[in-house]
C-alpha cells in the first residue's frame, strides 16, 4: 500500500484522535511531522492576516530542521473568512511545491493540497464541509446504520490501530483473510462503507483512512471494538 508522505510510517490512535478533534474544530490547518515523526498541527484560525513558513525560529511554522528550507521560505495569507493562500516571492533557495508543482508565485489552498518545503510534507486541511458531513451523520438516530457484514469489514480495516502504535488500514487482502471472504467481497462492503459515510472522491489509501477516521469520528468504531 502507498503511504501518505505526511504519514510513511502509518497513524497512531491518539494522532488520529489530535486530527479528528482538529477536524471538528472547523478551522483550517497545517499537519506536518518533524525530523523526529513528531505530529504537528498548526490551527490557522489562532494565526494573524499571514504567517511565514522558513527554517529561522521567528516563522510561525518554523521547519528549522529541513536544511532544504530556506530562513523565509514563503508565507500564508488569509482570504476573507477561511481561505488561505500559498505565496512564494522566489527568494527560497529550492521554491515551493504544490501537489508535485513547482508553485509559481502564489496558490489559492484547497482542502487536502499537500505542500512541500524542502523535504518537509504539508497537509493544509479545510474541514468545515467535513463538519457539516459529521452533523448530518449524528443527526437523526444519531448513528450510521451498519449491516453486520459492513460492520465487520469496518472492524477489520480498523483492525492494525489496536496495537496503539502507527498504523495505516488493513489491505483488502487482509481483511479478506481475518473474516474468511473473497477480495472483491470485501471491495463491495467497502463501497457501500464510502457511501454512508459520505466519503468524498479522494485517492484509494486517502479514502481508506478517511473512512477509519469517519468511523472513530462517529463512534461506530472504539478502541474496544478492535480488541475483540
Amino acid at each position: 500500500m502507498r503511504l501518505s508522505p505526511i504519514d510513511p510510517e502509518g497513524v497512531s490512535p491518539v494522532e488520529l484522535q489530535q486530527r479528528i478533534g482538529a477536524d471538528r474544530r472547523g478551522a483550517p490547518y497545517l499537519l506536518f511531522r518533524d525530523a523526529s515523526g513528531e505530529q504537528h498541527i498548526v490551527e490557522l484560525a489562532e494565526q494573524a492576516q499571514q504567517l511565514t513558513i522558513g527554517r529561522a525560529g521567528g516563522c510561525q511554522v518554523s521547519l528549522h530542521w529541513d536544511g532544504g528550507v530556506s530562513r523565509a521560505h514563503a508565507r500564508l495569507e488569509r482570504l476573507g473568512e477561511g481561505d488561505w493562500m500559498l505565496v512564494d516571492d522566489g527568494l527560497s533557495r529550492n521554491g515551493s511545491i504544490v501537489n508535485g508543482e513547482r508553485l509559481g508565485q502564489r496558490r489559492r489552498l484547497v482542502d487536502g493540497d499537500v505542500l512541500r518545503f524542502g523535504q518537509t510534507s504539508v497537509l493544509y486541511r479545510a474541514p468545515q464541509i467535513d463538519a457539516g458531513l459529521t452533523v448530518t451523520l449524528h443527526s437523526g438516530s444519531g448513528e450510521v446504520n451498519l449491516t453486520p457484514a459492513q460492520r465487520r469489514v469496518l472492524v477489520a480495516l480498523c483492525r492494525p490501530y489496536a496495537a496503539g502504535g502507527f498504523a495505516s488500514p488493513a489491505s483488502n487482502r487482509q481483511i479478506a483473510e481475518e473474516l474468511v471472504l473473497s477480495v472483491e467481497a470485501v471491495k463491495t462492503q467497502l463501497r457501500a462503507l464510502f457511501e454512508k459515510f459520505e466519503i468524498e472522491p479522494l485517492a484509494r489509501d486517502a479514502k481508506r483512512s478517511r473512512l477509519v477516521q469517519r468511523a472513530f469520528e462517529t463512534g461506530a468504531i472504539t478502541l474496544r471494538d478492535l480488541a475483540s
